[in-house]
């Protein structure tokens, strides 16, 4: 149901105010992981131990997420959005007042819930919005200045750390917030569910738990925090939560997470397989400062400018992804551009002291241009043999596993990164060096292996959306 009859207008500017929300995001995340070794040394503490920071935001991003389709559908996706964008922005006001790391850990937390909705509500409204035969091209539009963010990121985070104070990289969001919130109100489409469906309370209660401590475990896995016994009694419980809640949701009438969507193929291996991809790229962000930085010697801006190339490249494909999954299709292209990005990876072990600085340029374009590929085409690929009713349920399936996928490649990233720097908190500049290299190679080879998931598609599965020549 649309309360606000749609215009052409609303339709028009649909694309640029879901991407308000993703560039907030966006920007968020990549001057933070720029600015990571300042914060840390702001801070007193290890570079590594900065990954609570972020993890602690994909985390509540997890728990969350799932309840945002039903939240969209009972309070309409108007109201909805706009209030998390109003609590995103109010998170990031916090963060920049943080004194220590709970306090911007307990801040992050805050964005996520904001976060949360922001993500999967635009793609509820999207969805509903456009016809199947369009939406390749109204994603594809939306994620351009949705990527401003990681192309401004890096520079402005570095920018902001060389010349004023850290805090200020939160306070960017403020203003953006303010004007996200007011076009929403006045343009965006509010769409809701003409039926009450009540809120699975005990699915999220058992979801959430089981997602929450296990992101936990791997979060503090190698840091000796806590002993074997307590982490296999924590493991097991998250277990016994995750398997409790498959079991109450195929019996529930209304399940928090709609689990019986994974017998349609498309969905089924679009969501495994971002799930899987994204375990391989998803600590690359956070890899990446460490090692231009500390292990290369390179200033904040120096280490964005070398990181801006990613973006930019995924801003060059967007609009040529409806050409390429026409004439290639869904099954030819995540096969084959999932093991580019497994290569890709591999090859920034070749960075190192003395790497030409083109060099490094190219290979961050390369996975930008392979990375923007494969994620345009998973996120499509989910809706593509949905009908609409099923589109708030996917959407927060979809966005869930992408949270929750970004938080585990994090925390698997700084896992592999402590093993191979051999429990050194500090190292120097030729262990970090030594030990990301090894890292890129486990994470390239883990991504090259999960290109077999995509081997279940059929070569005509997703025609509906990217209309495949036959």
């Amino acid at each position: 149901m649309n309360e606000a009859p749609e215009t052409a207008t609303n339709k028009r500017l649909l694309p640029w105010l879901v991407a308000v929300a993703f560039f907030m995001e966006s920007l968020d995340a990549t001057i933070l992981n720029t600015a990571v070794p300042t914060i840390a040394e702001a801070l007193r503490i290890a570079p590594l131990s900065m990954k609570a920071a972020l993890t602690s935001y994909t985390i509540s991003l997890a728990v969350f997420i799932p309840i945002s389709g039903w939240i969209a559908d009972r309070f309409g996706t108007r109201r909805v959005f706009s209030t998390a964008i109003g609590v995103f922005t109010l998170g990031s006001l916090l963060c920049g007042l943080s004194v220590n790391m709970p306090m911007l850990v307990a801040s992050r937390i805050l964005q996520g819930c904001g976060g949360a909705l922001m993500m999967p509500v635009g793609r509820i409204t999207m969805v509903r919005t456009f016809p199947r035969s369009e939406l390749v091209r109204a994603m594809s539009f939306v994620a351009i200045p949705g990527l401003i963010g990681p192309l401004l990121g890096p520079l402005v985070g570095g920018l902001i750390v060389g010349y004023f104070h850290w805090r200020v990289i939160f306070f960017v969001n403020l203003p953006i917030g303010v004007a996200g919130i007011l076009l929403v109100f006045k343009y965006l489409p509010d769409y809701r569910s003409p039926k009450y469906v009540p809120v699975d309370l005990v699915g999220l209660a058992l979801f959430g738990g089981g997602i929450g401590l296990l992101s936990y475990l791997l979060e503090i896995f190698g840091d000796n925090t806590l002993g074997p016994a307590a982490i296999t009694a924590l493991a097991a419980l998250s277990a016994i939560l995750l398997t409790g809640y498959v079991r109450h949701a195929l019996r529930a009438p209304w399940p928090l997470l709609k689990i019986g969507l994974f017998r349609v193929r498309t969905f089924r291996t679009a969501v495994v397989g971002s799930f899987a991809t994204r375990l391989g790229v998803g600590g690359l962000p956070f890899l990446m400062p460490l090692l231009y930085q500390i292990g290369l010697g390179y200033t904040p801006v120096q280490s964005g400018l070398l990181i801006m190339p990613q973006p930019l490249a995924a801003m060059s494909l967007k609009m040529l992804m409806p050409g390429i999954l026409h004439r290639l299709g869904y099954r030819r292209v995540l096969l084959m551009n999932t093991i580019a990005i497994g290569a890709v990876i591999i090859l920034f072990m070749l960075v190192g002291p003395g790497t030409p600085l083109p060099a490094i340029v190219a290979l961050a374009f390369c996975l930008g241009f392979v990375s923007s590929m494969q994620y345009t085409a998973m996120n499509t690929l989910v809706f593509a043999d949905l009908d609409d009713q099923d589109a708030s349920a996917g959407s927060s399936i979809s966005s869930t596993v992408q949270q929750m996928s970004m938080s585990f490649g994090v925390a698997i990233s700084s896992l592999l990164a402590s093993v191979f720097l051999g429990g050194e908190k500090r190292p120097g500049a030729a262990g970090m060096v030594a030990g990301i290299h090894w890292t890129f190679l486990t994470l390239g080879v883990i991504t090259i292996a999960t290109s077999l998931l995509f081997a279940q598609l059929r070569p005509g599965d997703g025609a509906s959306v990217s209309q495949q020549r036959n």
